[in-house]
């Protein structure tokens, strides 16, 4: 039985449904203690299946000081980094990266009376938040590993395994893991792609705009002027603007209707009922173009509504500030051999050639392609499901895509 053969036998479907029940019962929303707790169980398995593993804990004030910060939106008092690299000459001619953290459940009515923790399993499905995005593609990760482990194969040149944290609020995981110097030839972030290649990712930038009013008394409210009213020319010219970024988005983009949303997601106005409203606060996302410096994008936002006919907001301009995470766009480098490789992966396992697409969100990819690490994303899921009430991962894609990348790290790292 060749290599190959072998490995892929000692990849066990069951096993690895069970590692994702167990990474999807740990409730690692982003910033809070249990985030921790999944890394450090992270790096127990990678060092039991015999890896050099380097867990540490983030300098945040460091990290914030940095060029390149990322930004964040949840609060955090600490934070870890994990990496695993197996034996071989030379730096890690692959990484297999994935991310711990997963959003809020948002509203628990929607889940139907489910445990959103409890990784609830069905003949084809496991439910549960995470489970697509993105705690498949990293149970798929550590099962290469384990599969390795068994089989006693040793790579003639090293694999790493990135398990890193805050990737929902914009990045810092990734930022720390780069950082600390752990790169390598080419990198696939097991993100959930529906059986495609994603070779190129559009950024996202996080916004707040402040539109203020003039209070008065709700019973003489003629003599105010309605932050909600004001905020309603606001939100007609960014979606003009939406409208105009989206007109010629590129070949890689085709069929998606709307590549580079920008999307309105909090709104918050007033403090007294009969008070007419001062101040409404918006937050929302930017989508960033594909190669669009991060700069030209918040000019292009900034510009749409600094200039808006409306007599009050001339004389009152929208206050628009740039908190939380901060996603630049990335792609692999045009004809770089991973796409083939990857491809040659997957049609070997499915029989079929993937196709190629782009992703209209940010992602870890453009942090490692910005540091000179070729990478795509492919992974098991479809992101549909991600950050939706009842979440929730295809069993076949996990062993399709468990598959596929053992084949990957075999042909790219080589066998002693």
């Amino acid at each position: 039985m060749d290599v190959e053969a072998r490995v892929l036998d000692a990849l066990d479907e069951a096993e690895t449904v069970r590692l994702l029940a167990d990474l999807v019962r740990v409730p690692s929303i982003t910033g809070t203690d249990a985030e921790s707790d999944l890394q450090d169980r992270c790096a127990r398995m990678l060092t039991e299946w015999g890896l050099d593993v380097d867990m540490w804990k983030l300098d945040l004030d460091d990290l914030r000081s940095r060029e390149g910060f990322p930004g964040m939106e949840a609060e955090r008092a600490e934070g870890y980094g994990v990496v695993g690299v197996t034996e071989g000459e030379g730096a890690p001619a692959l990484i297999l990266q994935g991310h711990a953290d997963v959003v809020p459940i948002g509203d628990p009515g929607k889940w139907e009376g489910q445990d959103p923790f409890g990784a609830r399993l069905t003949a084809t499905t496991l439910h549960g938040r995470g489970a697509c995005d993105m705690k498949a593609g990293l149970a798929a990760n550590l099962a290469v590993v384990r599969a390795l482990r068994a089989t006693g194969v040793r790579l003639a040149r090293p694999l790493a395994v990135h398990c890193v944290i805050s990737e929902e609020d914009g990045g810092l995981g990734a930022f720390a893991t780069l950082a600390r110097g752990h790169t390598g030839e080419a990198a696939v972030i097991t993100e959930p792609t529906s059986g495609k290649l994603i070779t190129a990712n559009a950024g996202a930038l996080t916004f707040r705009l402040e539109v203020a009013g003039r209070a008065a008394h709700g019973a003489t409210r003629y003599e105010g002027v309605n932050a909600v009213e004001a905020f309603v020319p606001v939100l007609q010219a960014v979606r003009r603007l939406e409208r105009e970024r989206n007109a010629d988005p590129g070949s890689l983009f085709a069929g998606n209707p709307l590549p580079y949303p920008i999307e309105i997601g909090t709104v918050r106005a007033g403090d007294w009922a009969s008070t007419v409203p001062d101040l409404l606060v918006a937050e929302g996302r930017l989508g960033v173009r594909l190669d669009e410096d991060p700069a030209d994008a918040r000019a292009a936002l900034e510009s749409a509504l600094a200039d808006l006919d409306d007599l009050w907001l001339r004389d009152n301009p929208v206050r628009v500030t740039w908190p939380g995470g901060q996603f630049a766009s990335g792609r692999l480098p045009e004809g770089h051999p991973l796409a083939e490789e990857a491809a040659r992966a997957v049609a070997d396992v499915t029989g079929g050639r993937p196709g190629r697409t782009a992703a209209p969100y940010g992602s870890d990819l453009r942090l490692y392609a910005g540091a000179g690490v070729p990478t795509l994303h492919y992974g098991p899921g479809d992101v549909r499901f991600a950050h939706a009430p009842r979440e929730q991962v295809d069993l076949r894609e996990v062993r399709d895509v468990t598959r596929a990348l053992a084949l990957l790290v075999l042909r790219r790292c080589g066998v002693r």
